[in-house]
Formats: C-alpha cells, sequence, structure tokens
C-alpha cells in the first residue's frame, strides 16, 4: 500500500491549482477568532469525513488565553484536518484549504498554507479596525500578501444574518452561527452528507429551539451558496473516495478518550476498581472529565485541590486495594514527585498519567511538546526507577493504557504513562476492539498469615505482596522511611538500604524480560541510517521514512519506542547495526541524550521546541542531509 498519502503537494509550479486527479489527500485548516466556535466546525467536518469513509488525522490548534480580546493574533483558535482515500497518520505539514474567519486568523496562519492553495475569506470581517489589530498595516487582500494564492471572499457574516432572520433570533445569537454557514459551504466542496451535524445540532438545541433552528439553517444555506452561486474550477466539489480497512466497528477517537478507556479496561482485565485523583490542568483535564462519567465500570473520581493532594489520593487507593491513578501535565508532574517517590518506597501500583504541554514552568500550556522524558526517567530524589511507556497515536493510547495497568499491578509499582497535547487532542478513525482479544491479568490479594511481612516477594518478579487492610492477620504498617528486606520494620541499617534499592532497581529492570523487542516499523533491521522516535512522532517520521524509501530509494528505517525505560533488551545492539542514527523528537534532545548514556551510539538529533507537531519534510530534509542526498 502506498502510505504517502498525507504528505504535502509542495511540487508543482507556484501558484498552480492542484489537479483533483493528482489528489490523495487533503488539508483544511479553519481558524477565527476564540468565540467563532471553530473547533466545533473541525469537530463536526471530522465527523461527516469519517462517516464518509476517509483515513483522517486532526491536530486541534488552541489559543492559550482562556478569552482573548476579540480580533488579536493572540486568540485565534484553529482546527487542521488531513483526510484522504489512502492512510493518513499526520495532520499535514501545509494546509492546501486555509478558511480565515476574520483578519487576525489570515495573519496567523497564511505562511503555512501551500503556494497555490485556497484561502476562503469572511468579507464581513475585514473592516479596517480589525485589520489594524490584526497586525496589518493595509488590507491584505489588495497589497499583494495573498498573491501567491488563489483567494475566494465571501461575506460570510452577511449570509448568516441573513439567513437567520425569520427565526428571531438576536444579532450575536446569529453571528455565533457562522461557523455553521462555513461548514455547510465546506461540506458542499467535498461532497460530506451533513445528516450527524444537523443531528448534532438538534440533540444540543432541542427540535423547537430558536437559535437550533438558525444553526441548521445556516448550515444548509452554506451548503446551498457553493450549489447556487456555482463555484466552479478551483472550488468545484470534489468527492474522495473511502479508504480500504480491516471490516469492523470504527469511531472517531481522540487520544484522551482512548486513554481513559484503556485504563478503565485495564483494571477490568485486573479486576480492579478504579480511583481516579486529579487536578484540572491543561491538556490532561479531559480523562478526569471522561473517566467521571464511567462509574458504572467501578470508577471513582476525585478533584483534589491540588496536585500532590491527588497524587497522594490515589496511593492511598492502592494502598486500599484499588487501582490508583492520577493525571496531570508537565508542571503537576513537578509537584507530585515525592508523592511518586513515596509510591516507589512503599511499592504500590500508581498509574501516573503525563500528558506533556510546552514548558517549564506554565510554559505553553495548550501547545505540544515532549520534554517530560527526563522527569519521568529519573526525575525523582533517591535511586528511584520506574517504568515509563509512551503512546504514539490517539488510537495506540488504549493499547499503551492497559499495559500500564498490567505492569503496575504485576510489578507493584508506579508507571508513567505519556502521552503529549496534540495526542490528547486529535482525533483519529479507530476500530473498536473486542475484549475478549484481551488476556485478563487478574491481581491476586495476598491472604496467607503464615511468615507474612509486607515486603515479602515474589522469587520471580519481586513485587512484594498486595495486602488489603483489615484482611485476618496481616496488619501491616508502610511508609516512606526505609523498611528492613526481611520483616518490613523500619531500618537505618547501610547494608539493607543498599538491598532494598538494588531489589528496588532489579525488579524494574526484570520489566525488560517482560516486554516486547524492539521491531523496526518501517525498513530493515540494518542498514545506513535509523530514525528513531518515540510518543507523537511516530506519524511524521514514518510517513518521511515510507516516501524516502519508495519515492527516492534511501536506505532508512523506523524504529519507534514504547517503552522507554526499561528499555527493549534487543535496542542497543539493533541501534548498533546501522551506520548512522537520527532521533527526532520535540525537545531538545532528552531521548538523544537517553540513548547516548544507555547504549553509547553516536547519534545526531532533529528537535523542535516550537509548540507545533514535527512536520514529515522536517524528517525528510534531515534524512537526505544524513545521507548526503541533498
Amino acid at each position: 500500500m502506498n502510505l504517502q498519502a498525507d504528505a504535502s503537494r509542495n511540487g508543482g509550479p507556484a501558484g498552480a491549482p492542484v489537479s483533483k486527479s493528482d489528489l490523495d489527500s487533503i488539508v483544511v485548516r479553519f481558524a477565527g477568532d476564540s468565540g467563532d466556535g471553530v473547533q466545533m466546525l473541525g469537530s463536526q467536518f471530522s465527523q461527516e469525513t469519517a462517516l464518509a469513509g476517509n483515513s483522517l488525522a486532526t491536530f486541534p490548534d488552541f489559543p492559550a488565553e482562556i478569552r482573548a480580546p476579540t480580533g488579536t493574533t493572540y486568540g485565534v483558535s484553529a482546527f487542521q484536518i488531513n483526510f484522504g482515500s489512502r492512510v493518513v497518520k499526520t495532520a499535514g505539514d501545509q494546509p492546501d484549504v486555509l478558511v480565515a474567519l476574520n483578519p487576525a486568523a489570515l495573519m496567523v496562519n497564511y505562511k503555512g498554507l501551500r503556494k497555490g492553495g485556497l484561502v476562503i475569506l469572511d468579507q464581513g470581517a475585514f473592516k479596517e479596525k480589525d485589520i489594524k489589530r490584526a497586525g496589518f498595516t493595509v488590507d491584505p487582500r489588495t497589497d499583494g500578501t495573498l498573491k501567491e494564492f488563489r483567494v475566494l471572499e465571501i461575506d460570510i457574516s452577511a449570509q448568516t444574518l441573513e439567513v437567520a432572520k425569520p427565526f428571531g433570533v438576536t444579532q450575536k445569537e446569529a453571528l455565533r452561527a457562522k461557523n455553521l454557514w462555513t461548514l455547510g459551504l465546506v461540506s458542499w466542496m467535498y461532497d460530506r452528507e451533513m445528516n450527524s451535524t444537523m443531528e448534532y445540532l438538534t440533540r444540543k438545541f432541542g427540535a423547537d429551539d430558536a437559535v437550533g433552528k438558525a444553526n441548521v439553517a445556516a448550515l444548509k444555506a452554506g451548503h446551498a451558496y457553493g450549489e447556487t452561486h456555482e463555484l466552479s474550477g478551483d472550488v468545484a466539489p470534489i468527492t474522495m473516495p473511502s479508504v480500504k480497512v480491516e471490516p469492523g466497528v470504527y469511531r472517531l477517537v481522540s487520544g484522551a478518550e482512548a486513554l481513559s478507556w484503556g485504563l478503565a479496561a485495564g483494571a477490568q482485565l485486573a479486576g480492579l476498581e478504579t480511583v481516579l485523583a486529579s487536578y484540572p490542568i491543561t491538556p490532561s483535564s479531559p480523562i478526569l472529565h471522561i473517566l467521571a462519567k464511567l462509574k458504572q465500570f467501578g470508577i471513582t473520581t476525585f478533584q483534589a485541590e491540588d496536585e500532590i493532594a491527588a497524587c497522594c489520593a490515589a496511593i492511598g487507593a492502592s494502598y486500599a486495594g484499588k487501582l490508583g491513578i492520577t493525571a496531570s501535565s508537565g508542571p503537576g508532574i513537578a509537584l507530585k514527585t515525592e508523592a511518586i517517590g513515596l509510591a516507589i518506597s512503599t511499592e504500590l501500583p500508581l498509574i501516573i498519567v503525563d500528558t506533556q504541554r510546552g514548558g517549564p514552568s506554565t510554559g505553553l500550556p495548550t501547545k505540544t511538546e515532549q520534554s517530560d522524558l527526563f522527569i519521568a526517567v529519573w526525575g525523582r530524589n533517591g535511586d528511584a526507577p520506574i517504568p515509563v511507556i509512551a503512546s504514539k497515536s490517539p488510537g495506540d493510547c488504549f493499547e499503551v493504557a492497559i499495559e500500564a495497568v498490567r505492569l503496575a499491578t504485576k510489578y507493584m509499582t508506579p508507571v508513567m504513562l505519556l502521552s503529549d497535547g496534540y495526542i490528547a487532542n486529535a482525533a483519529e478513525p479507530w476500530l473498536i476492539p473486542s475484549m475478549k482479544d484481551y488476556k485478563p491479568f487478574p491481581v491476586k490479594f495476598h491472604e496467607d498469615v503464615e511468615g507474612f511481612h509486607p515486603f515479602k516477594r515474589d522469587p520471580h518478579t519481586l513485587a512484594r505482596v498486595w495486602a488489603k487492610p483489615g484482611t485476618p492477620g496481616l496488619m501491616h504498617r508502610i511508609g516512606g522511611i526505609e523498611k528492613d528486606y526481611n520483616s518490613g520494620n523500619i531500618s537505618y541499617d547501610p547494608a539493607n538500604h543498599q538491598k532494598m534499592t538494588d531489589t528496588r532497581a532489579a525488579k524494574i529492570d526484570n520489566i525488560a524480560n517482560d516486554i516486547p523487542e524492539q521491531d523496526v516499523a518501517v525498513g530493515d533491521t540494518k542498514g545506513k541510517l535509523a530514525v528513531v522516535g518515540w510518543g507523537s512522532t511516530f506519524g511524521p517520521i514514518n510517513r518521511a521514512v515510507h516516501n524516502m524509501r519508495e519515492k527516492e530509494g534511501l536506505d532508512v528505517s523506523h524504529i519507534h519506542i514504547r517503552h522507554i525505560w526499561p528499555l527493549p533488551r534487543n535496542l542497543g545492539q539493533l541501534l548498533k547495526s546501522y551506520e548512522k542514527v537520527l532521533v527526532a523528537e520535540m525537545n531538545n534532545g532528552q531521548m538523544l541524550t537517553f540513548l547516548k548514556s544507555q547504549f553509547l551510539v553516536d547519534a545526531k538529533g532533529l528537535l523542535k521546541v516550537s509548540g507545533q507537531p514535527l512536520k514529515i519534510e522536517e524528517v525528510s530534509s534531515a534524512i537526505r542531509s544524513m545521507l548526503g542526498s541533498n
């Protein structure tokens, strides 16, 4: 199968429209003010696209300000979708179509549009004061700013106000429907059925609500505008054939949803009730929201007063025989660090979800980054290793969450699960699995009184016993002070501390024998160049390596690491079987440094810290440079 579906079409003469016969994917970016409903517009278009059978990947791009002043660049909200008739794994490097609902949206996004791409503007939003507020010195529609693009100007605001008149809504309520008018137009452009959106509006507003009726009318009017105004030529309707996929039931899923469901599924496979103790933080908060709706699966959610309390509450739940989970993002993980050390010392199962964002401190709360690897692997006082695993895509979050539960309960240890803002918010079609295909790993609580002490260990896994408080004859005490290896009592003996430290480390090291060996995602197990990635860099690396092998005949392979600590037991030898190694990641070289420290490989880095996902072309250029084929 040709997997280059979402590579941007950068070739060809500047300003030339893409031939319909050349299309196997299209990248559309919606952008507007944070109050324009851009995220709903993008989400509903994604739903329509999924129902049409196209492969897709999305990239919601939120502003950091909760409600920035209207018309400002730092209040711009955007939603990018790449959809096609072949497999799509990234949201695309460059949009083919930019829908800009105000001048600020145009200012922030037009430079990323491919040459020859289409710009759709809301003419009614381009008033002089709004143009100046966006940072343009003159009207960009008249000074040549957009000369490399095709431009379609429609007074979307006026069109929406006109169609809303019969329903008696206010002007403010009517203007809020311009996202639906826009959705109708774009649905016409790509031959989308709008039934799912109309059903959504009916559920949201009710069948008889005037605002709901105005929104439905705006949706239909945008679609009708495309038909009746004969927007032919470059904007003629395009039908994208559906993708041939594995049979089954699919749904559109975000990373936050899949991760939450995976945690619930893992708890079911372990036979445990679950307690999520969390504190709200972007972009991790949706996990709390989603699990709060799953009480029927034995899940209790608790919003604590701070990050430390949340982690300690989750530890308490695990001590009581539940599966304790706490979820946060980088700054919150830093605050939880002492409590995580407590969970390591007490050797209790604990799932720590880190949805990474730009840092340090508050940093870029709504942007993506992979800069928490060091804190995940090494960021605790004392020698205190824990397993660390990372998801590579929204759908993969389900599998990784189950694996985190398995490791935590089998080895009686905290486990750090790394996601990031891109994965959490992005969406892709997901084949809903059958739980019959997953092998249960039921937890067995210790009940034998004879010879019991709380740090009695399994001879194979080195995991300590898990005894529920209140079990007859198993009264015990645990805590953060070092315990005696043979009794579980407090001990300050130097030799005992050495033994306990070594034992805890050996327990985690043994996990390397309980995880798969590292595979090669694309390419050969030896050769000239391996591109190594982890987390959400999977899509752009995978696509770039496919392209370089198939289109340019380069000897390059893709290795993607899920189990970050302990690393797969064959990874060092695998990396040394390549002449060169390139590590691509969204930080300043954390995995690069990590692999060098573990295997002494002479790797180079493709490093990006911009708050935006890695691009296919960035990886492709680095591959050419490494192989001297520029």
